[in-house]
């Protein structure tokens, strides 16, 4: 289930996750074995994390009784096992602010204006936050947000909008593609004639170029114009420095991601060097009720591998009943055995 509309009433929930890679992923099927619901918040728009956005095609060697699989089938794999759970998803969206309330619950406010109040939070960020890398040209912070994006939540804000998309990889690709259909023109702009994205992407691309439906230009971005947050055109420099203006309503910029702590900072949690120190009994904070569980935490150890992260996972679910289900005796199940758990899972009668 995704939620994409931005709520201006505050969502109740058990837990609040932060991050939607393999780690907050599986903290979804641990947590809802305790019976606890969760809404997770993801500054991308897909699951995954690092698995998806950096290496989805890349393997992965290391999963237990996996012995190969990459980022994209691993993020398939979890996503098919918390769907007993009814997770409830906002991509797109950065948590920037973390307040406890008058009755101890956690009210976290995105950039999109959606409220959680959640009585826990489990930041499973990985490394950081994602933020987008910013084209290198003068003045474009002044059009971010209005006519300059580097992510698309909507498709509907580019219908009949003269579109120019920069970059050679599968999100440019991808979303070249999907709003072709409906922009009033498409221009696709990269340094160099050669993509790192799908062959078959590429091969749509070049047909819909071959056929005048979509534009495709090599180069550099090194101006733009406009006024008011709406730019008019951008400016792209070719290998032999020659300029080209293209009139453009909206910019679409794809170079990649790097990673930072991000409003994790501002959190109230102890850091040290940018991490979050946990306890290694249940992976909670030096706040009571907010764990930090993956690459983002650190203790004596640690490991940052997937396999620590799920782990990390299964300890902090096991705290996270006793703040959730007080009145509960904390009661330890396989799901080999154990037809309550096989109940939540939807196991039928003599599939194990």
């Amino acid at each position: 289930m995704t939620e994409d509309q931005s709520m201006k009433e505050p969502i109740q929930t058990d837990a609040a996750i932060i991050g939607a890679g393999p780690a907050g992923l599986f903290s979804v099927f641990e947590l809802g074995l305790n019976d606890i619901k969760c809404h997770i918040v993801d500054i991308l728009d897909k699951p995954g994390g690092q698995c998806a956005e950096l290496y989805p095609e890349k393997p992965i060697y290391d999963i237990p009784a996996v012995p190969v699989c990459t980022g994209s089938e691993l993020t398939q794999r979890l996503m098919e096992q918390i769907k007993p759970f009814n997770p409830v998803f906002h991509f797109g969206q950065m948590v920037q602010s973390l307040t406890k309330l008058d009755d101890g619950r956690w009210r976290l406010v995105t950039d999109e204006g959606t409220i959680l109040d959640a009585r826990l939070v489990i930041i499973a960020a990985g490394g950081g936050s994602f933020m987008p890398k910013r084209p290198p040209i003068k003045g474009i912070e002044d059009f971010e947000g209005s006519s300059v994006f580097y992510a698309v939540r909507k498709k509907e804000t580019f219908r009949d909008k003269t579109i120019v998309i920069a970059g050679g990889g599968d999100s440019a690709l991808d979303w070249a593609l999907n709003l072709q259909p409906i922009a009033k023109r498409v221009t696709l702009v990269h340094r160099r004639d050669e993509f790192r994205a799908a062959p078959g992407s590429v091969g749509k691309m070049r047909a819909l170029v071959a056929e005048g439906k979509m534009d495709l230009k090599i180069g550099n971005f090194s101006a733009l114009a406009g006024e008011a947050g709406q730019v008019s055109q951008v400016t792209i420099v070719d290998a032999d420095k020659n300029a080209l203006d293209i009139p453009c309503d909206a910019i679409l910029a794809f170079y990649g991601l790097t990673m930072k702590l991000g409003p994790v900072a501002d959190f109230g949690i102890a850091l040290k060097d940018n991490l979050i120190p946990v306890n290694t009994a249940d992976f909670e904070t030096s706040v009571p009720t907010i764990f930090a569980i993956g690459d983002i935490n650190t203790y004596p150890g640690k490991m940052k591998l997937i396999l620590s992260g799920f782990h990390e996972a299964a300890l902090m679910a096991k705290k996270a009943f006793t703040y959730i289900h007080p009145d509960r005796r904390y009661r330890f199940q396989y799901t080999t055995s154990s037809s309550d758990l096989q109940g939540k899972l939807h196991v039928e009668k003599g599939t194990v």
